[in-house]
């Protein structure tokens, strides 16, 4: 429960100070720069809350402003923080671009959408789309308010009445990202799986969904034995529209989607895994020159392949005379990011492939193993998943009875996905071939 949201620029002076609760003088927003820097003095790195005199300060940056909420409640902070980042969602809905300028142009909007958005300091209506429904650019200068829609005033305020398509079609993403670090003899240090279920819903009326996965612990509750494999998500969250009573009794995701886009749920799985594209890499270090070779196989089943490979291999900042030389794909050096990039645009499963480059150096430097940047690698695998989840259905219910298409798409992509480089070789003539 927030007692007021302000709106600053980046020196901490106020733009937009809406008060909810009058339980805290305004002025106390004075202090939020200074106790701003301090903990950054102290730390290092700014922190989303921070507490002085019983006041706690959660604030968001967007480029040159500060959304921040104060609170002597003992509140649930990631709410608050849940909010701003629907604050700054709808600005850049309306305003495209949520910036001081942007702030100082619309004003009069922005104080209708907070008493539309918070209500005596309780998060209320967040969806851009029925937001402008009847809070438009214009609302200020109408004589006659606008009736707000149905979607206000009944329980499903994210989803309007009398939507009408001509062909109901549903389309469902499983996105799947790995986070992965490894040593340079391949050893795996840290790895989990970032998923999400992300839909485009394109439906009439005022349809109800039922989307049944593998899920481990609804077999395991329901006494029922899987076809194939089970999986067993953590961290689960899903968008306002799921019906998390539901869930919770018998594990079924069962909403009434909003329009359009959205996110319907993100989970993680924790697990030891091996990399889906491994680089084993090979650095010789001259008087005057470097050499790398680099290695990379695809090391998942034939029948899937890797698309928009790209592998960004660090460099020294003051390397210059690039010469590549690979079996597949083209190399670029991109002396910007001090590294070169190699691109293979499709990466078939059980493949390798070899890279040569060789650089020259002007100047001669001992680096700190610590300060090597690893090797990246970015890649999109459609109709994959490493973690195994799959649909069992997704049910279309509507009280017309009428004919949904529904979609469904697998894809594994890189997050987080880092291969650190070894040590480079000094000592005696090159090893390498030449280019």
């Amino acid at each position: 429960m927030a007692s007021s949201i302000f709106i600053l620029d980046l020196k901490g002076k106020p733009l937009i100070a809406r008060d909810y609760r009058g339980d805290i003088p305004l002025s106390a927003i004075e202090r939020f720069m200074p106790l701003l820097e301090e903990r950054e003095d102290e730390e290092g790195t700014s922190l989303p809350v921070m507490t002085e005199n019983g006041v706690t300060y959660l604030h968001l940056r967007e480029k040159d402003v500060y959304l921040v909420a104060l609170t002597r409640k003992n509140t649930n902070a990631m709410t608050l923080l849940q909010f701003l980042h629907h604050l700054s969602k709808v600005f850049t809905e309306y305003f495209k671009t949520l910036e001081e300028e942007s702030i100082r142009d619309n004003f009069v909007i922005i104080y209708e959408l907070l008493d539309e958005m918070m209500d005596y300091g309780v998060p209320q209506i967040t969806e851009p789309k029925i937001l402008q429904e009847y809070i438009t650019q214009e609302s200020h200068m109408l004589e006659v308010t606008p009736r707000p829609p149905m979607a206000v005033t009944n329980a499903v305020s994210w989803r309007s009445e009398g939507i009408s398509y001509r062909k109901n079609e549903v389309f469902l993403d499983v996105v799947e990202s790995i986070n992965m670090l490894v040593n340079p003899t391949g050893n795996v240090l840290s790895s989990e799986i970032q998923g999400a279920i992300k839909m485009k819903v394109y439906l009439s009326g005022m349809p109800e969904l039922r989307l049944g996965l593998n899920d481990k612990v609804m077999f395991e509750s329901t006494g029922r034995s899987a076809k194939g494999k089970a999986v067993e998500m953590e961290d689960i969250r899903f968008h306002q529209c799921v019906r998390l009573s539901k869930f919770e009794s018998d594990r079924t995701i069962s909403f009434i989607p909003p329009d359009g886009e959205f996110e319907l749920m993100t989970y993680r799985l924790n697990t030891q895994l091996k990399p889906l594209i491994w680089c084993e890499s090979v650095v010789e270090s001259h008087r005057g020159r470097v050499e790398y070779m680099v290695k990379a196989k695809a090391q998942f089943k034939s029948r899937s392949t890797a698309n928009n490979v790209e592998i960004i291999v660090p460099v020294p900042n003051d390397a210059d005379s690039p010469k590549f030389k690979s079996t597949i794909g083209s190399v670029k050096y991109a002396p910007e990011r001090s590294a070169f990039v190699w691109k293979i645009k499709q990466f078939q499963g059980g493949k390798e492939a070899l890279l040569r480059a060789h650089f020259g150096l002007p100047s001669i430097r001992d680096e700190d193993p610590d300060r090597r940047p690893p090797i990246s690698v970015k890649f999109e695998i459609p109709y994959f998943t490493t973690s195994g989840i799959q649909v069992r259905y997704l049910k279309i219910v509507e009280k017309s009875g009428y004919q949904a298409l529904p979609w469904v798409r697998y894809i594994t992509k890189n997050g987080d996905y880092q291969l650190r480089m070894p040590e480079p070789l000094t000592s005696g003539a090159s090893r390498l071939p030449p280019i």
